[in-house]
């Protein structure tokens, strides 16, 4: 297949599988050139491979491990100085090993150093850029347990609170510029971070699991209607409205010069 549009260079992260190699594919179908970035560079160099000969665009491998500072900077500095990236999708994450308190710390350092530290900076140096070129796009990767944290590891559902917090505030700082952001919010998804974190997908309710290409598909639907929170498996957009709606009406009370009368009432 010939490429029909050219939209620019799409540079993806954990691109190597699941999501991110979903993201890639669909991208290329749309009509962009890549930058693939994962540790396996040999899948990675697979998948370009295939994306090229099906649809004609070019692909570029960057191995890194986004937990290793150095390799977030050397993939940062592809971001500023290739002014053919148009669309930053955040994505390379990993998830806990079980609950919170049975969890080895050393790995959620590890966790958090690439769901929270490597994402910020590379999404800060895509919006830096982007706003300078007056275009762009940032597609930051979160998740459901982002706005119902009770429901999973606290870490991990911490750094994926970060990660929507972290897009909500941006895209109101690049209001104007011509940036465009989404947080995208999948729930349980059929990819291979259960069995990387030593479970099994297929021990789930599969009632709610959803499958990689249909979260995908729904996503980029969702940043094609100018969606900045996108739910996948959310039936009515109301429901998330509501819920912004509340929490922006805490707003002329959450910053006083007296406390509420209940907490000196005594």
């Amino acid at each position: 297949m010939t490429r029909t549009a050219n939209l620019g260079t799409a540079l993806v992260t954990g691109a190597s599988a699941g999501i991110g190699a979903t993201y890639a594919d669909r991208l290329a179908r749309r009509g962009y050139d890549l930058v693939l970035v994962a540790r396996d560079e040999a899948r990675l160099s697979a998948l370009a491979g295939k994306l090229q000969e099906q649809y004609g665009i070019a692909v570029a491998v960057m191995r890194a491990d986004l937990s290793a500072s150095a390799d977030v900077r050397i993939v940062e500095k592809r971001i500023r100085e290739d002014a053919a990236i148009t669309l930053l999708v955040n994505n390379a994450g990993i998830g806990p090993k079980g609950a919170l308190l049975a969890d080895d710390i050393d790995y959620l350092d590890t966790m958090i150093a690439l769901n929270v530290t490597a994402a910020n900076r590379l999404a800060v140096a895509a919006a830096q850029a982007f706003a300078a070129r007056g275009k762009g796009t940032i597609v930051n990767i979160a998740s459901a347990v982002a706005i119902v944290p009770e429901l999973f590891n606290g870490a991990y559902s911490g750094t994926k609170a970060f990660v929507l917090a972290f897009t909500q505030s941006l895209a109101r700082e690049l209001d104007g510029t011509g940036v465009r952001l989404q947080a995208v919010l999948p729930g349980l998804t059929r990819t291979e971070i259960f069995d990387r974190a030593g479970g099994s997908i297929d021990n789930l309710d599969q009632n709610h699991v959803m499958d990689v290409n249909d979260l995908v598909d729904a996503a980029l639907a969702g940043l094609d209607q100018g969606e900045l929170v996108t739910i996948p498996s959310l039936p009515e957009k109301a429901d998330w409205e509501k819920l912004e709606a509340t929490r922006f009406s805490l707003g002329p009370n959450i910053s006083r010069n007296k406390p509420a009368v209940r907490y000196t009432a005594a």
